[in-house]
Formats: structure tokens, sequence, C-alpha cells
């Protein structure tokens, strides 16, 4: 018996086939409908109906490129079950190369949304009424925000175990067990039961080909584990890719200044070592910033202008720190040379020495 067809946004896409559907979602000004375009591939046997979705963040745009290369994969030809990519969530946002939507808000902090609420709120609401209804898996693509560089890493709530299976299939370094925001999408997406993992990596507005490759691999691992296309042939990969941190802690500068960064991105560090230093331009006043516990190095500032209490190091923390070095130096080999087999890394902060 066939299965039956796919229905999203008013369209039914039959087994077997895939169709980009434009989900109408606003106009602007000028009367010009804006559309989130979903590229849907419906498998001719039943399993898993993933959505990957990118750009909830408008200025987040690797995400944008992850599941490019993704729908390229030849391993879709042998789906079993239904994806759902969505390169561009924040449309206006995309266009407009900013991280919210024109009203300011931050659509990420609208759901579950309203159909007669705030453009975000009304946004949230088609996203989920369109979209999520149907969806049983979700893997969410973010960035660091401007000039902060996110070391590869998932975010998840790990007490769904779904939801753990899935992060340590991902293979990035290091898995944060964070905490649900509310109003975000995978705050909602787990008040309904729906395993979701949030992939961070790079920084907005910039193309990074190691954060770019690493999501790519990721979300491919996490379909293969959910046996929605074909294992790999070929010896297996090492059984623990990944280590997951206690906690995790933004350090702040105590004045304002300049910042000469000391530590590395994925380095790591120990209680008391010196982060950075933070002087005013004449260098009669400098303060170390000191990391507040031993751990790893997970997000960095880029921009050398500080003001006093910004967030400029990120240091996740560890039962096991020489594990999670380990799972770091692992990641490191795995890009040293070669990205998708034939694509010559370049150099990254966390390589640097």
């Amino acid at each position: 018996m066939a299965r039956a067809p796919f229905e999203i946004a008013g369209v039914q896409v039959n087994a077997g086939t895939r169709q980009t559907v434009e989900v109408p979602v606003a106009k602007l000004y000028t009367h010009t409908p804006l559309h989130i375009p979903v590229e849907v591939i419906h498998g001719h046997r039943d399993g898993p109906v993933m959505m990957v979705c990118g750009a909830i963040h408008g200025d987040e745009i690797n995400g944008v490129e992850i599941i490019r290369r993704v729908l390229k994969n030849s391993a879709l030809r042998h789906l079993r079950g239904t994806l759902l990519a969505v390169p561009i969530v924040n449309v206006f946002g995309f266009v407009q190369r900013t991280r919210y939507l024109p009203d300011r808000r931050d659509l990420n902090r609208c759901f579950p949304g309203s159909e007669s609420g705030s453009l975000g709120g009304r946004i949230a609401y088609l996203i989920r009424t369109q979209l999520m209804e149907n969806v049983s898996h979700i893997i969410d693509l973010h960035t660091g925000a401007i000039h902060r560089f996110n070391l590869p890493q998932i975010r998840a709530e790990l007490q769904n175990p779904e939801t753990a299976r899935m992060a340590e299939a991902f293979g990035a370094p290091i898995i944060i067990n964070a905490g649900l925001r509310e109003g975000s999408l995978r705050a909602y997406a787990d008040s309904q039961d729906v395993p979701v993992i949030t992939f961070e990596g790079g920084e907005a507005l910039r193309f990074d080909e190691v954060v770019i490759s690493s999501g790519v691999k990721g979300v491919i691992r996490v379909m293969r584990s959910l046996e929605m296309i074909p294992a790999k042939k070929g010896p297996k990969a090492p059984r623990k890719r990944s280590e997951t941190a206690a906690t995790s802690q933004w350090v702040r500068a105590d004045i304002d200044g300049i910042m000469r960064p000391v530590a590395r991105l994925g380095q790591k560090v120990r209680k008391g070592q010196k982060l950075a230093m933070v002087a005013d331009p004449f260098g009669e006043t400098e303060v170390a910033v000191t990391s507040p516990w031993s751990g790893i190095v997970i997000c960095v500032n880029n921009l050398p202008l500080v003001n006093e209490g910004e967030a400029i190091y990120h240091i996740a923390r560890f039962d096991e720190l020489d594990e999670a070095e380990k799972a770091m130096d692992y990641f490191r080999s795995s890009y040293e040379n070669q990205v998708d087999g034939d694509a010559v890394v370049p150099v990254h902060p966390w390589d640097e020495g």
C-alpha cells in the first residue's frame, strides 16, 4: 500500500517525491508577499518526520548553508520518513541581515504565538501550526551573536531520552545540558514531547567551513541514528565524540577598555587562569580577566572594544575535564586537513598557538 501524501500549508507532497513549498508568512509595505521556503522530501517508507531549520535569528547564516548541503546528500534518495528542511525561518531578519523582526522582537521568544498577536507572535503561530504540527524530531541550527564565535556545540534538555540520543548522535565536541527558555522554539517543542536539539557554531553574518561541515555531518548522523537513511558503510567511528558539560558561565569585563585575548576557543583552562587583559588606551589601568573555574572555552567575543559587564568568554565546566579535552582533540583531528573529502580547512581560532 502506498504511503499517504504529506500535507503542509495546503500542499500535498506524494510519497517518493520532493517539493519546495512556499508558506505565506506576511506582506511588505509594498504589498509584496513574503514566504518561508520549505523543502519537503517524503520517503516511500514510514519513519520519523524531522524538521531541520535555520536562521530563526535572521543574521545566523551558517545554518542556511548546512541545510543546502544536507539537501544535496545522495543518501536522501533512500529516505525513510519525511524531512522538512527550512533554511530561513526569519525571512524578515534574513533580508535585512539582522537578528530580529521589524518590530525588534526576537522570534525565538515568541512561541507558541498567537493568530492575532504581534508580528512575532503571528509568525510563531504560523510556524507552529503549519510546520511543527506533524513533526516528530527537530534540529534547530544557530550561531553565536555578532562578534561572538561559538565552538560547535549542542544545547539540549537531556532529561528526554530521545533528545539525549539525538545530542550524542550529532557528534559535536561539547553538549550543554541547557535549560529551556520561555518562548523559544525548543521550549515549545519540548512541551509537546517533541525531541529537539539546538546546534550552535560560528558567529552571525559569517560562514565558517569547519562549523558548516560539522553541522552537515551532525544532521546526517542524527538521521542515520533514527534509521531515516542507511547506515554508513565501512569501519565505525569512535563510540563517543562528545562530552557533556555540567554547567557553563559567561565571564565578563570588570572595566571598560580594549581587550587583548589570551585564551583561545576550544582551549582547556584552569581556575584562575588568565583569559584576557583589558586596559585603557594608554595602558595606565589594566585588569586581568580570569577563569572562574576549570573548563573549556566554548565562546569568545572577537570585538576588542568592551564595556564593563560585557560578556567576553563562555566557559563550560565538566565533571571529567580530561575527557572533554579528548573530545576536543578528536574534533580537531577530524578537521585538520580535510572537509568532506577534498576541501582544505583554513586555520581556526581553536587551532592557533
